[in-house]
């Protein structure tokens, strides 16, 4: 009952202040509103602690999202987590995650920032070791120290901000843009954003954050997490303009969207084939955003959380019927058994492909269509079209193996959508995720604009996602299970599966060789050499003092100056009579 309450209260709660900071945000934006709040915590001498808030439609319509996804996110848990004894604490967990994300997304100013990044560091580190297991402990560990690495970043960027008397940094943007200190933060803020939204090299830890349960995967991978970065990346926008850094985070975010999304073709890992459209997603984000167009990439952000968060739900739905196995090829069939949720899946994966008139039609169309109409080389074309197609190939790919492949799992079970909790949470995103964008593109873009193009670049996004669809099911027909065709090129579809060896690199380059460095110098130092020059020997001395300060202690010293002056009279004589 205690569970139930704590569950609906936090819904309740959630749900309605994400209803009144989306109408706040809507009322933000048309009448370009925005707020800065200073509250003085204390004042002590001529130094004050101050602490900043922000409220633009930007901070405002984000929160609203979070909040929104979150209360979905909550109410879902009452049904999947039901059986767990710590229930309390998962949801704790998750209202604590929920609060970091408010104070990173409201702070104009590093220092409230930072307490908002590493308290999602620390929560999202208790949160994917919940399930206690090795593979859990490990998957933590490797999402704590790579999300560390940033934040070393960070904390450097907070003291090259000192320069500057303050660390309200939306105040210098536009001032200080060729300054070197500028420069440098700029460097600082996009390493620590690359490791939030695990862009290559760290990219290996958002999928091994699958070890998470299901409802934290939903609320990680679409609105809080990993989006940090990107809208850190958004806040600092206008620096990113026209400088080396924006061609290589470019670079980068084009390549990772590139890998996960080959990837996601070869895994078969129903969670984890989510995680890397996740991945590549954010490398889209990051990519549209070192072009400049930071309402663009702000746009995908909020139309990507939408569909994921119902992604991942659908995801947990089919996990927990299939008795937690997450193995695509043991599903098939899943129109008959459960077709409320396959059909919520599909329209979530339809959404992601961009297909017309979904949510991420009015993203993903326009960024593409910018980047025909900018001034990219080939290799970038290359990545963004190749990597769209590569999206409608795996979630073609997902349809077939779900939909219209064989059940391979016993035939005694219970596959259906009796679940009534999950599946009101699943509508409830199901319906934003097919008005969403539209709505949104209203809002955000309320005057219409054209880009003149010629015939073939306007369909050549069509054609992109046609001919993915194509490879997709290609890939994915079977005759016989051992005639599949991601499977017939096996060291090309090891490497990709393995995302190019990232997590081995990750966790044996980065973690076992450190860790062997430091227990061989403890072994040959604190234990070696220091231990015999230095608490060994100190104990010997000790020891020898101890020794002669007993001998003054027992009186022992006279007795022997007594036979000492004796032997000597008798020498000294000896010597006089000879």
């Amino acid at each position: 009952m205690e569970f139930i309450s704590i569950c609906f209260l936090s819904f309740i709660f959630l749900f309605f202040f994400s209803m009144s900071t989306f109408f706040l945000g809507l009322f933000f934006l048309i009448n370009d509103i925005v707020i800065f709040l200073e509250w003085e915590i204390f004042s002590l001498n001529s130094s004050m602690m101050m602490m900043v808030l922000i409220f633009d439609w930007i901070s405002l319509l984000f929160m609203s999202f979070v909040l929104f996804i979150s209360s979905l996110v909550i109410y879902y848990s009452k049904d999947y987590m039901v059986g767990d004894i710590f229930i309390n604490r998962f949801i704790l967990l998750v209202l604590l995650f929920v609060f970091s994300m408010m104070m990173l997304i409201l702070s104009p100013n590093l220092i409230s920032i930072l307490l908002g990044w590493d308290g999602l560091g620390l929560v999202s580190y208790l949160l994917v070791i919940y399930y206690q297991n090795v593979k859990s402990y490990n998957a933590g560990m490797l999402t704590a120290l790579s999300n560390r690495l940033g934040d070393v970043a960070f904390l450097m960027s907070i003291a090259w901000m000192l320069n500057y008397g303050s660390w309200n940094f939306l105040f210098y943007l536009d001032l200080m843009k060729n300054d070197f200190e500028m420069k440098m933060i700029c460097v600082m803020v996009i390493f620590a954003a690359m490791t939030k939204s695990a862009q290559i090299p760290f990219s290996s830890w958002l999928p091994a954050a699958m070890a998470a349960p299901t409802p934290v995967s939903a609320l990680v991978h679409s609105s809080t997490l990993v989006t940090a970065g990107v809208y850190l990346l958004i806040r600092f926008s206008p620096l990113l303009v026209d400088t080396p850094m924006s061609k290589f985070l470019m670079l980068i975010a084009g390549l990772t969207m590139f890998m996960a999304g080959l990837g996601a073709n070869f895994e078969f890992d129903l969670k984890k084939i989510i995680a890397l459209s996740t991945l590549s997603q954010l490398g889209l984000m990051m990519s549209i955003l070192s072009l400049g167009f930071f309402k663009l990439a702000f746009f995908h952000l909020l139309t990507h959380a939408l569909f994921k968060a119902l992604l991942f739900m659908c995801a947990g739905a089919i996990i927990h019927n299939m008795k937690n196995s997450q193995d695509i090829r043991d599903m098939g069939s899943f129109s008959v058994y459960m077709p409320f949720t396959i059909s919520c899946l599909n329209i979530a994966n339809l959404a992601l492909c961009g297909f017309p008139f979904l949510a991420g039609f009015y993203s993903k169309d326009v960024i593409l269509e910018m980047v025909l109409v900018s001034q990219v080389n080939l290799f970038i074309f290359f990545l963004f079209f190749f990597s769209t197609g590569l999206t409608v190939s795996y979630s073609f790919r997902l349809f077939y193996y779900l939909f219209i492949f064989n059940m391979n799992q016993s035939s005694m079970n219970i596959l259906n959508d009796s679940s009534s909790i999950m599946s009101k949470s699943m509508f409830g995103l199901l319906v934003f995720a097919i008005l969403g964008g539209s709505m949104l593109n209203w809002m955000i873009f309320p005057f219409s604009f054209m880009m003149c193009m010629s015939t073939i670049f306007k369909f050549s996004i069509l054609i992109t996602c046609f001919l993915g669809g194509l490879i997709g099911f290609f890939m994915s027909n079977l005759k016989n299970f051992s005639l599949n065709k991601s499977l017939s090129f096996y060291l090309f579809s090891f490497f990709s599966c393995s995302m190019w060896f990232m997590p081995l690199i990750s966790t044996i380059g980065v973690t076992y060789f450190p860790i062997m460095m430091s227990f061989n110098l403890f072994k040959l130092v604190d234990q070696g050499w220091v231990e015999f020059f230095g608490t060994q020997q100190i104990f010997k001395y000790f020891s020898k003092l101890s020794m002669f300060f007993q001998i003054l202690q027992f009186n022992n010293l006279k007795i022997h100056l007594v036979l000492f002056s004796f032997w000597l009279v008798f020498i000294i004589s000896l010597l006089f009579i000879i």
